[in-house]
């Protein structure tokens, strides 16, 4: 039965209906967009990986582009692009999606082919070795870029043991092991019905029920309930604190790095406290940390925080840029202002403001097809279906004591995980 999603503030119209395989579609009514994007999301990122497959998941999405059981290598791609369209993907964590954006007209023939491509690949041998390589080449590649480094290293320290703690890429030794085989194997397990959906947003054509029910995405295995879970032994997200050092090569300035836990995805009224705190915090010239470090100070080049959310868990970043020499006073300044922050008032314009800065980043979200197929597709994979705006209602109710009392209060230097990085003499 398709259910009709509503919102008294303008906004796309959501249509959301599931096959009989569980499978669940989600479309967004855009009018004025200028193309359509198909959406295809997979419970199937690095998350899933047992041990011996790390890194199977992102190597499946290069894969999966080396053609169909109707498709030969590259045909996937000219024939979007003869569409007019363009096509993408992307791993990560918890899920895997391919996307497509297309013009209006040409949204069911995208539509075949996209599904054609993701759910029936080829796994030709030869073509295996040639984008194993490629992939390790991608490895290799991250080893030597400090940034990816650096990252990877705090996961490390926060989640140590847990698979948010291993590189999406995977390490070379798993990834010379996998087989076609292994890679058919992985693919059957986790590419089912109650594993899968797909999002449209755009213009849709008036019979994509008919389009969708009809395409090859309903003939998939529904997943047998005992396999929704995780296929690997269940490992809970434990969030470890630490404080480290150490030196990398290639690298200008120093780097501040303090991570905070944060509750997973579904938690989604915290989730926009945590982005209202950070935003008070240290976003723009105005807030308290730029201000303050950048700003009146001047010792340090940029400061900035973001937040990783994840289905498990996810984390606060705040990373200072600075030189070596000014480190111990970044430490000490960052500090003062996360305690002062719970110990000084706090303006109300400030409080606006960051509000409304949360507010524009949402409203920001809906401005392009791909976007809104993005957010739809995610939430819906994940059995949060609600309206696109949905998470306004949540900025009102933080006001200036509950943001204390909740996150400000757990956004304090002793609650946290520090990285500072050096260049290598």
């Amino acid at each position: 039965m398709r259910k009709k999603l509503t919102s008294s503030i303008q906004e796309p119209s959501l249509s959301l209906w599931s096959l009989q395989n569980d499978t669940l579609c989600v479309s967004a009514e855009m009018s004025n967009a200028t193309l359509t994007c198909i959406d295809l999301w997979i419970k199937a990122g690095s998350l899933y990986e047992e041990n011996g497959e790390e890194g199977i998941a992102h190597f499946l999405e290069h894969m999966v582009f080396k053609g169909g059981s109707h498709l030969k290598e590259g045909d996937f791609d000219r024939k979007i692009e003869a569409l007019g369209g363009s096509s993408n993907a992307a791993t990560g964590f918890d899920d895997v999606h391919f996307h497509v954006l297309v013009p209006a007209e040409s949204v069911e023939p995208a539509i075949n082919l996209l599904l054609n491509l993701v759910l029936e690949p080829t796994f030709d041998s030869n073509a295996f070795e040639i984008e194993r390589q490629v992939v390790l080449e991608e490895i290799a590649q991250h080893k030597d870029q400090p940034d990816e480094q650096i990252f990877q290293q705090l996961l490390e320290i926060c989640w140590e043991g847990h698979p948010y703690s291993r590189p999406i890429l995977g390490f070379k030794k798993s990834l010379l092991a996998i087989s076609p085989f292994n890679m058919k194997s992985f693919h059957k397990r986790l590419y089912t019905g109650g594993n899968c959906t797909i999002s449209i947003a755009g213009i849709i054509p008036d019979n994509i029920q008919t389009i969708i029910n009809k395409s090859i995405l309903s003939n998939l295995n529904k997943t047998p309930i005992e396999e929704k879970l995780s296929p690997r032994k269940k490992i809970n997200l434990c969030f470890k604190k630490e404080y480290r050092e150490i030196s990398l090569p290639r690298i200008e300035s120093s780097r501040l790095i303090m991570a905070w836990p944060i509750p997973p995805a579904k938690k989604q009224s915290f989730l926009i406290g945590a982005d209202i705190a950070t935003s008070l915090l240290a976003e723009g010239r105005r807030s308290r940390l730029v201000k303050h470090l950048r700003e009146d100070l001047q010792i340090v080049e940029s400061i900035e925080m973001d937040i990783t959310i994840l289905e498990e868990g996810g984390l606060v970043l705040l990373e200072a840029l600075c030189q070596e020499k000014n480190l111990k006073q970044v430490e000490e300044e960052i500090h003062l202002v996360l305690k002062n922050s719970l110990n000084d008032q706090i303006e109300v314009q400030e409080i606006m403001r960051a509000h409304q800065l949360v507010k524009n980043s949402i409203y920001f979200n809906l401005e392009a097809s791909s976007n809104v197929a993005s957010a739809i597709g995610a939430q819906t994979l994940w059995g949060r279906h609600q309206s696109l705006l949905e998470p306004l209602k949540h900025i009102e109710t933080w006001s200036i004591e509950k943001l204390k009392q909740e996150i400000l209060v757990n956004l304090q230097p002793e609650k946290s995980s520090t990285l500072i990085v050096k260049p290598k003499k």
